[in-house]
């Protein structure tokens, strides 16, 4: 099975999503003396969410415009 390049570019986001949420979960977090929560890689967690979706996106767009090229609509 022969894995086209265009997929692998377009799933990277999803990748790096997946990375960011782990990051996130290993850094810790503890509660301050005055009650705040310290969480040092909270800033992780919405790029995570905003690869993941944009990779989901964008294997949407690779998969349709593939489809419609081997149905030969557009050559």
């Amino acid at each position: 099975m022969k894995i086209n390049k265009k997929y692998v570019l377009a799933s990277t986001p999803i990748l790096l999503a997946v990375i960011c949420f782990i990051i996130a979960g290993m850094g810790g977090s503890s509660v301050a003396a005055d009650g705040r929560l310290i969480e040092p890689y909270f800033f992780m967690i919405p790029i995570g969410y905003l690869l993941f979706f944009g990779g989901i996106i964008s294997l949407l767009f690779v998969a349709i415009i593939s489809t419609i090229k081997k149905s030969k609509i557009i050559k």
